[in-house]
């Protein structure tokens, strides 16, 4: 009888080794670019901020729940804390709604158009501030894209995301490569370290030159922003240049941020 060794493009103890690194690499390339392609996402309104941002009615709800566990037990410091807690996340979850909202407008006014560039909203695929972007696109009625990572403690995908432009990557590289590739706008909402490292990461290549087509970014959310970044400081020691805070515009409103989105949207067509 004859023998059908396995192929090579067949072979999971290879294709998962260390030596096929390189393959599983241009895997997460090729396979985000022809899916791109085939569902024609060229344009891509990139929307960054926290996971850990809850909705409204969420966090309503936990508030109430830690409010009613402090009447039980008043002087009990946890409860006290969580208290607090809920209390922040109330406040933060207006900006779980802002993203949703936006998603919305800039979902609905790109599937609207009869002329020019399909805009498609786009999140890292998590909980948080990327499921409201998702969400918001979902509720619109439109297609958005969902660019999610192997992580621990963030189970798959969101649930708002169109399934066939939800991605699970491995490399955090070619996740950023697909974010910013296609980007024609970059929003950034209040978040961590990972929105952190989005937005510098964001300038940097804008400031030197990588990014050479115009890229509008837009900070939403004033008080938070102003709190976690100073510019001026940089400016005054002379780490970047008078105009280099001038490549943010900052928002609070969303009728206000979809405005200049769109603004600047059509004047780059």
């Amino acid at each position: 009888m004859p023998q059908y060794p396995t192929k090579a493009y067949k072979n999971l103890d290879f294709l998962n080794s260390a030596p096929a690194r390189h393959i599983r690499v241009l895997c997460e390339y090729e396979e985000t670019r022809q899916r791109f392609l085939r569902h024609g996402v060229h344009n891509t309104l990139i929307m960054f901020g926290s996971a850990r941002t809850p909705p409204a009615d969420r966090a309503e709800a936990m508030l109430k729940e830690a409010q009613e566990a402090l009447a039980l037990d008043p002087a009990a410091p946890d409860k006290v804390e969580a208290v607090a807690h809920a209390e922040r996340m109330v406040k933060m979850s207006t900006y779980y709604e802002a993203a949703r909202e936006l998603a919305n407008k800039l979902t609905a006014w790109s599937d609207g158009r009869s002329s020019g560039r399909r805009y498609h909203v786009c999140t890292g695929g998590g909980p948080g501030i990327m499921e409201a972007g998702n969400r918001g696109a979902n509720e619109a009625g439109g297609q958005s894209v969902a660019l999610g990572i192997s992580l621990p403690f963030e189970p798959g995908v969101n649930d708002y995301a169109t399934e066939e432009l939800a991605f699970e990557y491995h490399y955090f590289f070619t996740r950023k490569l697909w974010f910013l590739y296609p980007a024609k706008a970059v929003i950034f909402f209040p978040g961590g370290f990972g929105t952190l490292d989005e937005l510098f990461e964001t300038l940097t290549l804008v400031q030197t030159g990588k990014i050479k087509r115009p890229l509008p970014l837009l900070l939403f959310g004033t008080e938070y922003w102003d709190s976690v970044l100073n510019l001026k400081a940089m400016v005054d020691m002379g780490t970047i240049s008078k105009t280099d805070p001038s490549l943010l515009h900052r928002s609070d409103d969303v009728d206000e941020a979809f405005s200049w989105l769109v603004e600047q949207l059509e004047a780059l067509e």
